[in-house]
Order: C-alpha cells, then sequence, then structure tokens
C-alpha cells in the first residue's frame, strides 16, 4: 500500500501520474477475450469515432494523439498513457472507462462515452502488448 508520502515521491520523481495514483482499478471493465488484437484494425476506428476531433492530427489537447500507434504509445502531458502488457496501469484506460471525473474522456459533452466492450477491446489490446 502507498503512504501519501509515498505517491508524493512518486509524483514528484514523474513515475506516477496523479490519475493513476487516485483511481479504483476495480472499477475497470473487464478485458476482451478477443485475440490478435491490432492498432489499425481493431482501436484506431473506435478511436477515429471518439477521439480523434481533440486528439488528432488536426488538433491535441493535452499534447496527446491517437490517430497512430507511434503517437498513442508516445504518450502525451501525462506520458506514457499506455503501459505495455498491462491495462489496468494504463492511464489511457483511466480515462476513457470515466474513473476519475476530472480526467474521463471524452469529457462531459464532448462526445459519447466508449461503451465497457470498447474498454474491454482497448484493455485485452494493451495487456496483448499494444501491437
Amino acid at each position: 500500500m502507498k503512504t501519501p508520502r509515498t505517491v508524493l515521491i512518486a509524483l514528484a520523481a514523474g513515475s506516477l501520474s496523479l490519475a493513476a495514483a487516485d483511481v479504483d482499478v476495480s472499477k475497470l471493465p473487464p478485458a476482451s477475450t478477443k485475440k490478435d488484437l491490432t492498432f489499425a484494425s481493431d482501436i484506431k476506428p473506435l478511436f477515429e469515432k471518439s477521439c480523434f476531433k481533440c486528439h488528432g492530427e488536426q488538433k491535441q489537447k493535452g499534447k496527446l494523439r491517437v490517430d497512430s500507434l507511434e503517437a498513442v504509445l508516445k504518450g502525451g502531458e501525462n506520458a506514457p498513457n499506455v503501459v505495455k502488457g498491462n491495462s489496468a496501469k494504463s492511464t489511457l484506460v483511466h480515462a476513457v472507462a470515466r474513473l476519475d471525473a476530472d480526467e474521463a474522456m471524452p469529457p462531459d459533452g464532448k462526445g459519447d462515452p466508449l461503451s465497457k466492450e470498447q474498454i474491454g477491446l482497448i484493455r485485452a489490446w494493451i495487456d496483448q502488448g499494444a501491437k
């Protein structure tokens, strides 16, 4: 268990984002059981529908782009947002699962939240190595 002092040290060192420190990952939808997920065929279409307006080629809020695999893996202001092999520690998953109202993506009024099934696909993709 992390003590408040440990969390502050981790935050100061940049090894833990505030969102990662404060979310209850037990509320995450389960990862999909679908195998061999890829960014191009399975994940990019989800992001294109819900995320490109604010995190695409034209605009990058929070310095985050999600229109290419390289950009997603690079992350944004709170980089990295994806922890390959561990979706529960990936702040991208925390955001789309809306575990923290302040970090929820898309923000209220800016688009439809992803479904539990869509979040499950993103989780499985990350857990499978974010290919």
